[in-house]
């Protein structure tokens, strides 16, 4: 489905910019494009797009924080296994 919007959007647009019928034309698209614009299913589809953007950018906002933690854990506990064993001598 959004593959769809997307490659229609394209393709109005692809449109307007490369057509020879003039200003009516461009008014009817325009027209149209703010109709769909402003139907209730599309701004519904919308506001859920949205949400789910601000939970996947909350989401990303915890995993930045704790990958240097992780990370450092991680380099400490390598560094312990790989440290040789020295033995004065």
């Amino acid at each position: 489905m959004k593959a769809r919007m997307m490659f229609m959007a394209g393709a109005a647009i692809g449109y307007v910019l490369g057509t020879k019928a003039g200003r009516e034309r461009y008014e009817q698209i325009k027209r149209l494009s703010q109709q769909v614009s402003e139907n209730p299913n599309v701004q519904e589809a919308a506001g859920r797009i949205r949400a789910k953007g601000e939970e996947f950018a909350g989401k990303a906002g915890q995993m930045r924080e704790r990958i240097p933690q992780q990370v450092a854990g991680r380099r400490g506990a390598e560094q312990e296994e790989e440290s040789p064993q020295v033995y004065p001598g």
